[in-house]
């Protein structure tokens, strides 16, 4: 029976705490919704004030500017091949000797050189053969006249021109050369031609003279023919001088290229 009492005092007091804990969570609850609804109004007053202001307006973005799109030019024409330039067959080309050609001392198969002594010419103007150009070729022939009364002979042939660096083949053929004839005095050869002319005077001069006087006159006569003889049959050089003039005429057509 004394337990009971007590048994009482404590749900009482258990029924107290459970009150004042559901007032105290009533009062939490109250106070937490006056919070958010003062958060909630808040914003709400903020934004109507807001839209008192009008917004600024915005300008439009500006368009980049297009970047320009690079014409190329065109690429200039090529100029064209100039034509080569050709002398016709026929043509003519002045040389000048490079060097004096004598047949006292040339033979056939020797070499020769000239220089062409002026520009020569297509039918259009274009200088083909500029002058100062090289002529290179052979001697074909060099013989020296026999006597004065007689004619010696120099025959030349041309095989190639040098132009602007280059060689060119040249089928030509000499039609006038600058010749002089030099003759050579009375050589050891030429007394030998007539050297029996002073011993036939000697015998004639004995047999006239039937004595040693008559064979020494008649040597000195027959010396002095046999001497006349001698620079009657002497050597005569045909010499073509340095610088002299030789025209060639091409029997081919001849083309060379532009410098």
């Amino acid at each position: 029976m004394i337990r009971l009492p007590k048994h009482g005092s404590l749900v009482a007091a258990l029924a107290g705490v459970a009150f004042l804990a559901c007032v105290k969570g009533e009062q939490t609850s109250r106070s937490a919704d006056s919070t958010a609804r003062n958060l909630t109004l808040a914003p709400t007053e903020s934004t109507a004030a807001m839209k008192d202001v009008p917004a600024a307006a915005k300008e439009p973005a500006k368009a980049a500017p297009e970047k320009a799109t690079p014409v190329k030019k065109p690429a200039p024409p090529k100029p064209a091949a100039p034509a080569p330039l050709t002398l016709a067959a026929g043509s003519r080309v002045p040389l000048a000797a490079s060097d004096t050609i004598t047949t006292r001392t040339a033979k056939a198969g020797d070499a020769f050189s000239a220089t062409v002594s002026q520009d020569v010419k297509d039918p259009s103007g274009r200088v083909v053969i500029p002058a100062g150009a090289s002529v290179s070729g052979t001697i074909a022939a060099a013989e020296p006249a026999p006597n004065p009364n007689s004619t010696g002979r120099i025959e030349l042939s041309v095989t190639s021109v040098s132009v602007r660096g280059a060689s060119y083949a040249i089928d030509a053929s000499v039609v006038a050369q600058d010749t002089v004839m030099k003759g050579r005095g009375v050589t050891k050869a030429d007394v030998a031609k007539v050297g029996g002319g002073a011993v036939a005077g000697a015998i004639v001069g004995k047999l006239l003279g039937k004595n040693t006087k008559g064979a020494l006159i008649g040597g000195a006569v027959g010396a002095a023919a046999g001497a006349a003889a001698a620079r009657a049959s002497r050597d005569i050089d045909v010499v073509i001088p340095k610088g002299a003039a030789i025209t060639i005429k091409l029997n081919k057509p001849l083309t060379v290229k532009h410098a």
